[in-house]
């Protein structure tokens, strides 16, 4: 199995090699050369079976030679090992043929944990084996940074620096970061949003010298390794409602659009999936690039779901691979024009789109009636992400099973769920002394020089 930019002037990886690298060396992300498939005898197996049995059948043909079965089955038990629930990703039903896939019982409770648990374990073996040591940076709208930091600290052969935006993540997305102890980890607080923060990223990575100075490697979505990880509870779920026998259509609330891209590689594997819904909150980008072929940015503006507030979605750069048919030299352009403000997809990509993904959007007012709704009427407490993604889910129902994936706990965001419903939720025992731990962070400008230095002090100590 051999690894491809989408800009298609890097050089082919393994897959152990574009995990680790991250970004491509030409600004493209990393995407299979093929998609492998699966019978339908192979996915009517997985009935019955455990979530990391499931997660071995279908990452195991990904990964080439980079580990063998028994270590690659030792590194998915342990990175599912802590969570709190035995189904990992169990399904819970909200009406007649309308399904919660409940993605938040992981350590930092968000879906996040799916992929950096497991590329935290990973990380670890590839280099223990090669006895190299690398420096991690990832920005973070709020749930990548402190599934990030937990999937990493303590590791002897990691740094890990997650840029985030000030003031704009929830209380306990912004503790999850800066409340852990270890030397290894850093949260740097960044005076912009997150596009700010992701940008940054991606410059340091086309900054060669700093690049190669410092180790770097990324564990954002643009890592392939994490949008593989997200693949397996898209199989785990639709087996569960009758797949591979019947039909089964997934609603993602999705800002980078990594997660919703699991679910096409889902469907191109063999999963019979009949709609994909991308949910957006009031930074609709993704909504509106799907109802008019125009990708432009507005600017961003505050959400109660701000890991949603994004206008430039990584991972839709994969997405657009496909649709033109994975030219990468019609990418790159598409890219560049995006540093102008935008670009029209070209007719033929804009249809390879639209029969692809369906959309919706969730203003923050139908956000809210839908948290006090499912309380009410349902008993579901749901976060605001997910709130957002049952609203745009209701519009798109048909006699198929609709499941939205919930990805985070209610409890990341207890101000407003219980300003919608008059419950606070409460944090799980484990972290029930969140609020009381000290906090280690450095405020940081929006300034890519300056956040550079500050990588290069602290791994130099």
């Amino acid at each position: 199995m051999r690894y491809i930019s989408t800009r298609g002037q890097a050089p082919d990886l393994t897959f152990e090699e574009a995990m680790l690298t991250g970004l491509a060396r030409d600004g493209g992300l990393y995407v299979p050369e093929t998609v492998p498939q699966l019978s339908h005898a192979q996915i009517a197996a997985m009935a019955g079976q455990t979530y990391e049995e499931v997660a071995f059948a279908v990452m195991r043909p990904f990964i080439g030679e980079t580990f063998t079965d028994a270590e690659f089955k030792d590194l998915i038990a342990k990175a599912y090992a802590g969570f709190g629930h035995a189904a990992r990703a169990p399904l819970v039903q909200l009406a007649p043929n309308h399904f919660l896939l409940e993605l938040f019982h992981g350590p930092t409770l968000a879906f996040k944990d799916f992929a950096m648990q497991l590329i935290g374990q990973m990380f670890q073996k590839a280099l223990g084996r090669s006895g190299k040591r690398v420096t991690i940076v990832g920005a973070t709208s709020g749930d990548t940074g402190s599934a990030a930091i937990e999937a990493f600290r303590g590791l002897d052969a990691v740094d890990v620096f997650i840029l985030y935006p000030h003031g704009r993540v929830s209380e306990v997305q912004r503790r999850q970061m800066t409340t852990p102890t270890e030397a290894n980890v850093h949260a740097l607080a960044v005076d912009g949003d997150f596009d700010d923060c992701q940008a940054m990223v991606k410059d340091m990575f086309n900054d060669f010298d700093f690049r190669e100075a410092v180790s770097l490697a990324g564990v954002n979505s643009i890592n392939w390794g994490r949008v593989l990880a997200q693949v397996v509870y898209y199989f785990t779920s639709a087996v569960s409602l009758g797949a591979p026998h019947r039909d089964v259509s997934f609603t993602v609330p999705t800002g980078n659009f990594g997660d919703i891209f699991a679910g096409y590689i889902a469907k191109r594997m063999g999963l019979p999936i009949a709609d994909l819904v991308v949910a957006t909150n009031t930074n609709d980008i993704l909504h509106r690039t799907l109802e008019t072929g125009a990708y432009t940015k507005e600017g961003v503006t505050p959400t109660i779901s701000p890991s949603m507030d994004i206008q430039v979605s990584s991972n839709f750069e994969r997405a657009l691979f496909d649709a033109y048919d994975r030219d990468g030299s019609a990418v790159a352009s598409q890219m560049d024009d995006l540093k102008a403000g935008g670009f029209q997809i070209s007719q033929g990509a804009y249809q390879a789109l639209q029969d692809t993904y369906k959309s919706g959007r969730a203003s923050e007012g139908e956000t809210k009636a839908a948290i006090k709704r499912y309380r009410a009427q349902h008993g579901e407490l749901l976060c605001p992400h997910s709130a957002v993604g049952v609203h745009v889910a209701e519009a798109h129902q048909g006699p198929t099973p609709m499941v939205t994936l919930a990805t985070a706990h209610p409890a990341k965001f207890p101000a407003a769920v219980e300003e919608a419903t008059g419950v606070h939720p409460p944090l799980p025992p484990r972290m029930a002394d969140l609020y009381e731990r000290p906090e280690r962070v450095t405020r940081a400008a929006n300034d890519l020089s300056a956040i550079q230095a500050i990588i290069k002090e602290r791994i130099a100590r």
